[in-house]
């Protein structure tokens, strides 16, 4: 990118540099020319003449690193070529230095800067067509002095409208990876919760129970501390892997390359057996829908995923649950988690708020960027259920 930013940067130099040779060559031609048409002609030395010359044109070399010096010895140079009678053009080179003036220079600054070119050369022409050397009346010095107002203020109007569109490019790709920077903050925060939520919800379950029956049936309090050590050694594995996207260092994407695959349909049933450690009675049936993106089988698993969350943490031990992953008649991907609730005898949890929660919230997130649809909400009977819906790539559903 920098190459190529160098590589226009360094055009731009060289049809500077072009112009200011053809302007200087221009007027240092006009400054030796005989009279054709009677209008007054330069008739001082030739030295003279050239130096003008060379003033107002080959500034216009470096005006893009100088603008407003280079605007000023221009502006001089075209108002004594003006009054020597060596030129009656529009203050060309005039223009061409206000447009980086207008693009490069603060507002204000530009401003100024422009009202008084435009003072400095109407003035310039008005006394050296109606007075030094008159060559017709004030109303055709004052048209040829509009001509160059015009021809000046373009200059400037162009740098300044090409200034906005920069400014507006600018300010969108701001806004564009503002955006970019919240929807990966968003994902990682999503990855992070759906890893966080599903361990410690197996762990603070595992633990209670490991607690309440240490003393009576250590054995039982033993197999606990296994499941609370197995499950805090996947989170943290599953933690590094989600992490590891964050780093940019080469080492970094060696490590991150040499771990596991991102979780997808083949890992339901070890994710179904965790549910089963920390209590629930779970049972998984999955229909293959068919070869899924990466993509929408990670979707597919961290909905099962903080589906069983949810079970775990509001239904508790003892409860039941049927999972299931099949497809549809229209080949769509569906997803049914659902839990009959606590066993009879345990308190029943208070789930009227759940779907609010950063769950169920991050659900929906990742149900609707595939397009399709959800459903959670307590049964009629009792108990959870929780219902995705994702249309198939194949029938056209956004990946």
């Amino acid at each position: 990118m920098r190459l190529l930013l160098r590589s226009h940067a360094g055009h731009l130099m060289v049809l500077d540099l072009g112009a200011a040779v053809v302007i200087t060559l221009a007027y240092g031609s006009l400054a030796g020319a005989e009279p054709v048409d009677g209008l007054p002609v330069f008739g001082g030395p030739a030295w003279l003449g050239w130096l003008v010359a060379a003033g107002v044109g080959m500034p216009l070399a470096v005006r893009r690193r100088q603008p407003l010096p280079v605007l000023a010895v221009v502006l001089l140079s075209s108002v004594a070529a003006t009054l020597l009678d060596i030129t009656r053009d529009p203050f060309v080179a005039t223009a061409l230095a206000c447009y980086p003036v207008a693009l490069l220079e603060p507002a204000r600054r530009s401003a100024v800067a422009m009202v008084v070119t435009l003072a400095a050369s109407a003035a310039a022409v008005l006394l050296g067509e109606a007075v030094v050397t008159p060559a017709g009346s004030w109303t055709e010095a004052g048209a040829t002095a509009a001509s160059v107002c015009l021809a000046v203020g373009l200059g400037w109007v162009v740098g300044r409208w090409v200034r906005e569109r920069r400014a507006l490019a600018a300010e969108q790709g701001r806004a564009l990876a503002d955006q970019a920077l919240a929807d990966e903050r968003m994902r990682i925060s999503r990855e992070l919760h759906d890893i966080v939520s599903h361990s410690l919800s197996t762990i603070v379950v595992k633990a209670s129970i490991a607690n309440h029956v240490a003393a009576a049936r250590p054995e039982e309090a033993h197999d606990a501390l296994q499941v609370i050590e197995q499950t805090g050694r996947e989170a943290l594995a599953e933690m590094r892997r989600a992490l590891g996207v964050l780093r940019d260092d080469a080492g970094a994407a060696a490590e991150s390359a040499s771990l596991a695959p991102a979780p997808g349909l083949a890992d339901l049933p070890q994710l179904v057996r965790r549910a089963e450690q920390a209590g629930v009675r779970a049972r998984l049936r999955v229909r293959a829908p068919g070869h899924l993106p990466a993509g929408m089988e990670l979707a597919v698993y961290r909905i099962v995923q903080e589906a069983l969350t949810n079970v775990v943490k509001h239904s508790g031990a003892g409860t039941r649950c049927q999972v299931s992953v099949g497809t549809g008649t229209a080949g769509e991907v569906l997803i049914d988690v659902l839990d009959h609730g606590p066993p009879s005898g345990a308190p029943t949890p208070d789930r009227t708020g759940l779907a609010g929660g950063h769950g169920l919230l991050g659900m929906r997130e990742r149900v609707l960027m595939y397009g399709g649809s959800l459903t959670a909400e307590p049964r009629a009977g009792g108990g959870f259920v929780v219902s995705a819906r994702l249309p198939h790539p194949r029938q056209g559903a956004p990946a």
